[in-house]
Formats: structure tokens, C-alpha cells, sequence
């Protein structure tokens, strides 16, 4: 997988999936996607079941990754 493959395969659009990250051309929000690899699936079972490729689901993968590493952990007192 190319390094920052996602922003090619991933959008966001106001218009579709209330402005939820979708795969570039269909309806499909990376979350579902995530979502399904957590609950066992696995990446080429997610492809099939939702019509996209296995880069698309690695690109969601790699979507969610970059967002969690933004992330800022506040310690709480």
C-alpha cells in the first residue's frame, strides 16, 4: 500500500452519509468498515460484502489511523 493511499480512496461530502468518510464512489463509511473488521471479519470478507476492493478497506484502515494519531490525550484530574 502506497503511503497515503486514503486520500485518494476516501471523501467526505456533506451530500452523502451526512458528511461521513465514505469509499471514493459508493456509500460506504469507513466506520462500517471498521466496524466489521473489529467484529471478526476479515479484510477480503469486507471487500466482498460491501463491493469495494481490499486497498479501499486498508485505506480506511490507514484513515483511521492518521485520525487517532492527531489525537490529544488529556490527563484528567
Amino acid at each position: 500500500m502506497n503511503v497515503g493511499m486514503y486520500e485518494d480512496r476516501i471523501v467526505i461530502d456533506p451530500e452523502v452519509r451526512h458528511g461521513k468518510p465514505v469509499i471514493k464512489g459508493t456509500r460506504v463509511p469507513v466506520d462500517i468498515i471498521l466496524g466489521s473488521l473489529a467484529g471478526g471479519m476479515s479484510v477480503e470478507e469486507v471487500a466482498e460484502e460491501y463491493g469495494i476492493t481490499r486497498e479501499d478497506v486498508l485505506a480506511a484502515i490507514e484513515y483511521a489511523a492518521k485520525i487517532v494519531a492527531k489525537e490529544e490525550i488529556k490527563e484528567y484530574a
